[in-house]
């Protein structure tokens, strides 16, 4: 008896090394994209990101990535940012609203303003006092930005996702509407991605045998909405179909596999973390008291 005893707690002892070893190596991909020479890895890590906690050195090391010297990088942290609902995401949100370019700032001022922060707010009702008086090129950019995505079928698509599409929230954890939002922008998706973003919620089991099977789809956007939508089932149990994805070819399928890994090793642990220390039940506690 002892002897199996001591083979099991071996086995949960490496079992326990293994997992560790796998989550620092989803840190330190994520870390090395996010310091790559190459502004398109560092976006890429940063909307990556949005799939992660919301606590921890990633978030510090997100809100650091808004003095990066590429404009898209400092656009794409405000966006990821604007998932992060605590202080010190506000804090760096108020930080980007001084940014020298209107794109980061008004983006800055739109997610202060659906978070009800008066700053943002004020901001917008700036830019728009500007446009009134002098027709700011800022806001009139923007403006004609904002009616062409009116028209533009991809745009609403992505709307109706994030309004019809939702996945079930966690407490300390995004959403992950940049890595979708990634995803779509790119002129070249096929229907395929697409269609893993739309399904990802649904629980019927032939689309998640799908959605594990698109891990392997020879088309780069269909792995990365099919690794998208399997981080937000929220069941650490989808960690080992995520973990060969470490090593694919491309980077916004390689750094959404780890952030999705560390999401769901973050529910793991919350899930032990309950279980440890949910009281007994009234009946177990007087079986106990009769022995």
């Amino acid at each position: 008896m002892l002897k199996w005893i001591l083979i099991l707690s071996a086995s949960a002892a490496l079992l326990s090394q293994g997992r560790a070893a796998t989550q620092a190596q989803c840190s330190e991909l994520l870390r090395r994209g996010l310091e790559d020479k190459n502004p398109e890895t560092r976006k890429e890590a940063v909307v990556a990101l949005s799939l992660a906690g919301q606590r921890g050195p990633l978030l510090a090391r997100l809100e650091e990535m808004l003095r990066d010297k590429d404009v898209e990088v400092r656009q794409a942290v405000v966006v990821s940012l604007a998932e992060v609902k605590n202080k010190s995401a506000t804090a760096a949100l108020h930080k980007a609203l001084e940014d020298e370019v209107p794109e980061v700032s008004f983006t800055a001022a739109r997610a202060l303003w659906a978070r009800n922060d008066r700053t943002g707010k004020q901001a917008l009702l700036a830019v728009l006092a500007g446009e009134n008086k002098t027709s700011s090129s800022f806001f009139s950019k923007q403006k004609r930005e904002t009616l062409r995505m009116m028209h533009t079928p991809r745009t609403t698509f992505l709307f109706a996702l994030r309004q019809g599409a939702r996945f079930a929230p966690v407490p300390g954890l995004g959403e992950g509407i940049a890595s979708m939002q990634s995803i779509l922008t790119d002129s070249g998706v096929p229907g395929r991605a697409s269609a893993a973003l739309l399904l990802g919620n649904d629980k019927d089991p032939a689309v998640l045998a799908a959605l594990k099977d698109a891990l392997s789809d020879k088309d780069w956007s269909v792995r990365a909405a099919a690794v998208h939508s399997l981080s937000l089932r929220n069941d650490p149990a989808l960690k080992k179909e995520l973990e060969p994805l470490l090593g694919d070819d491309k980077e916004a399928v390689r750094m959404r596999a780890a952030a999705g890994y560390l999401r769901l090793s973050a529910i793991q642990a919350g899930l032990g973390t309950r279980e440890r220390t949910a009281p007994a039940s009234p009946q177990l506690g007087a079986e106990q008291q009769k022995k």
